[in-house]
C-alpha cells in the first residue's frame, strides 16, 4: 500500500502507520476530510480486496446511584428530562444501558450520554423521582485473573498467578488465608 498510494498526491497528512498483530492496519490522520480523501484513495486501487472501517468514538458513561425501584430502562431518559430542565439536551441523546441492584438492595442505572451533557450533568445532582440521586462517570478498568494486576488480560500476562486475596503464588480456592489478612497485590506494589 505505501508503494501505491502516495500521501502527498491527495494531501494527507498520517499522523501514525501501525500494523496489528492481526493483519490489520491502522492509519491515523489530522481530520476528517483527510480520512474521506485516504479512504477513496484506498479504495479506487484496492476496490474489493481491503475492508475500511472508520474508529467510531464511545460515548461516555455515566451511573446513576440510589435510583428509586419504580424507575426503569425505559422511563429513565424522560425521567431525567422531565425532572431536571437544567439540562439542555440539544438534540444529544441519553441512552439506558442497563439496571441493577446492589447488596444493599438499591438500585443503579448506566446510562451513555454525548459530551456535552456528561458534563452538565456530573456538575449536577439529578433529580429522579423522590430521590436525588448521585452520578460518576462508570469506569471499569481491565484486569488479568491470572496475576491480578490492571491494565492487561489473562491471554496477555506475562507474570506469575498470584492469589487476589493474598500476594502469595496459589490459586484462589486454595487459599486459606482469613479475611482479616487480606492483602490486594495492587496496593501492596504501590506502596512500596
Amino acid at each position: 500500500m505505501k508503494k501505491d498510494i502516495n500521501p502527498t498526491d491527495i494531501k494527507v497528512g498520517i499522523k501514525t502507520l501501525k500494523t496489528m498483530r492481526d493483519g490489520r492496519i491502522l492509519i491515523e490522520t489530522c481530520s476528517e476530510e483527510e480520512i474521506y480523501y485516504l479512504s477513496r484513495a484506498i479504495n479506487t486501487k484496492y476496490g474489493e480486496k481491503l475492508e475500511i472501517m472508520k474508529h467510531k468514538l464511545r460515548k461516555p458513561r455515566l451511573i446513576i446511584y440510589n435510583v428509586p425501584e419504580e424507575i426503569t430502562i425505559v422511563n429513565v431518559t424522560n425521567v431525567i428530562k422531565a425532572q431536571n430542565p437544567e439540562i439542555a439536551m440539544n438534540g444529544e441523546e441519553v441512552t439506558a444501558k442497563f439496571r441493577y441492584k446492589t447488596r444493599n438492595g438499591n438500585y443503579n442505572i448506566l446510562i451513555e450520554v454525548g459530551p456535552r451533557i456528561r458534563k452538565q450533568i456530573l456538575h449536577t445532582k439529578q433529580k429522579i423521582g423522590w430521590e436525588v440521586c448521585k452520578v460518576e462517570d462508570y469506569l471499569v478498568p481491565t484486569r488479568c485473573f491470572s496475576c491480578s494486576r490492571f491494565y492487561h488480560k489473562h491471554s496477555d500476562c506475562k507474570g506469575e498467578e498470584i492469589c487476589p486475596h493474598c500476594p502469595v503464588k496459589h490459586k484462589l480456592k486454595e487459599c486459606t488465608a482469613p479475611a482479616s489478612e487480606h492483602k490486594f497485590i495492587n496496593c501492596i506494589t504501590y506502596n512500596r
